[in-house]
């Protein structure tokens, strides 16, 4: 039951992260004035983005060694 919890809070937390960042996409490249500034911002959320590409392979990466270690994966 714990894991089911987990994987609805974790894939809703990612889908808020993922509508978040296209909002900052749309808002650096619509409503911020100059290049350099666009540029700056544009580095900025791709640390962001790498962050949170991070963020969701590790998530991944512990659940299925969780299945592993907790037996997901015996033979009969």
């Amino acid at each position: 039951m714990f894991g089911k919890i987990k994987k609805v809070f974790f894939t809703g937390i990612f889908g808020v992260l993922y509508i978040s960042f296209v909002g900052q996409l749309v808002y650096i490249c619509c409503w911020l004035d100059g290049i350099q500034n666009k540029l700056i911002a544009l580095a900025l959320l791709s640390i962001e983005w790498l962050a949170l590409i991070a963020a969701r392979y590790l998530s991944k990466r512990s659940s299925t060694s969780a299945q592993q270690h907790n037996g997901g994966y015996r033979r009969h």
